[in-house]
């Protein structure tokens, strides 16, 4: 019988085990060696509990969670110390012998009754939490967050800063920090693979309700600080809400396996003053219109439609009428040639120079991006739908 084959499997597989002791053991020695605290608002070294509260609802289920731990504590201790009580004390060996009895109404109402109670006690404070989490009414302030892979998209929809719209994606020294294997000996690493390039920023003290959804598969929402954990599902709304009690930078991370990524998809709050807040809107609207205003961006269709009606609206509806007819000698939009003309320098000329002796006035003080998108608006609305897009670029190029 040859004996080598079965002896070197085994030394091979040996020596494979020998190597991942080895392997882990460089690993635990490697992180051992990163410069790692706790991370105000995130996660603490050594972190045994749950993330300390900064709102009331995370401040209540931390409650809940220790009320929970100690009724079940309770019921092991009871449960088995009369297990082992009654296996110590009447075991055979010291002369017991079983009892023999059958249906006793005592004890079948005792184990119905008792655990009844039990439940009720543990669900009425559990009920009372998980309806003060999805109150979501008379809100402050409401976000829409959309999860993308791998990266969040922020939308303020209601409240102050109305508008401002953006996405965060785990910051680009990070990812290249993790491509090269994790940070260094020594480096410091608190806000590893949670530092994003623009965080979600809020007020302090006002109820923030967030809706969430996603573009391409189920995310989700969590900060662990504001007691919030909402899956995002794409084709579908869900809400929470929170109130931050305290300044600061607080974080979480998708909580769902979303893809390859799904490690870099951090979430990064920061919660402000409200003075603070107000400049900080203040600044992104600032932004957003120098960047709308960008002659060199190009728009799509659906967007230039939504701002030249805007603009139609402000200053062409009195005379062309929101039907596009027009009113007595004012000549309509609606089925224009020049309107409906692919040479789109043609309306430019007329919104740029006026038209009829006056009677079209110039609209050159309106800027390149208003003029492109109340034309583009003209020549895609009523019965004119052309498809055709005129970009501020062309109307920059037409005033010189």
């Amino acid at each position: 019988m040859n004996l080598s084959n079965p002896l070197s499997k085994m030394t091979r597989l040996g020596m494979q085990h020998a190597g991942a002791i080895v392997v882990s053991a460089a690993a635990w020695v490697s992180t051992a060696a990163y410069a790692v605290n706790d991370l105000p608002g995130g996660p603490a070294v050594n972190q045994l509990n749950l993330h300390p509260a900064v709102t009331k609802v995370a401040d209540e289920q931390i409650w809940l969670h220790w009320f929970v731990m100690a009724i079940c504590l309770v019921i092991f201790l009871v449960v088995f110390g009369v297990m082992f009580y009654s296996i110590l004390k009447h075991r055979k060996s010291v002369g017991h012998k079983a009892a023999n009895f059958h249906e006793s109404t005592a004890v079948e109402i005792a184990w119905t009754i008792v655990p009844f109670l039990i439940v009720i006690g543990m669900a009425l404070p559990a009920t009372k939490l998980v309806i003060a989490m999805k109150d979501t009414t008379s809100s402050d302030l409401t976000i829409k967050v959309t999860g993308i892979q791998w990266k969040w998209g922020y939308d303020y929809i209601k409240g102050e800063g109305e508008g401002i719209g953006f996405v965060s994606t785990l910051d680009s020294s990070h990812r290249a920090l993790s491509d090269a294997g994790g940070p260094k000996a020594g480096a410091p690493v608190d806000d590893y693979l949670l530092k994003v390039d623009n965080p979600l920023v809020v007020p302090v003290n006002k109820k923030i309700r967030i809706i969430t959804t996603a573009n391409d598969v189920i995310h989700s929402f969590a900060v662990p600080a504001f007691g919030i954990h909402q899956d995002a599902i794409p084709g579908f709304v869900r809400d929470t809400w929170f109130r931050a009690e305290q300044v600061g930078d607080f974080y979480g991370q998708c909580a769902k396996i979303c893809g390859k990524e799904h490690s870099y998809m951090p979430v990064h709050v920061k919660v402000v003053s409200a003075e603070d807040y107000t400049a900080w809107v203040a600044a992104k609207n600032k932004e957003a219109a120098a960047k709308a205003d960008d002659p060199a961006k190009v728009w799509t269709l659906v967007d230039l439609k939504a701002r030249g009606e805007k603009v139609y609206a402000a200053n062409c509806v009195a005379c062309h009428q929101a039907t596009g007819k027009g009113a007595g000698p004012i000549k309509p939009l609606d089925g224009s040639a020049i309107v409906l003309n692919t040479d789109h320098n043609a309306q430019i000329q007329v919104l740029l120079n006026g038209a009829a002796a006056g009677a079209m006035p110039s609209w050159k003080a309106l800027s390149d991006t208003d003029l492109a998108a109340v034309i583009t608006y003209s020549k895609n609305n009523w019965s004119n739908q052309t498809g055709q897009i005129v970009q501020p670029a062309e109307v920059l190029a037409a005033r010189k």
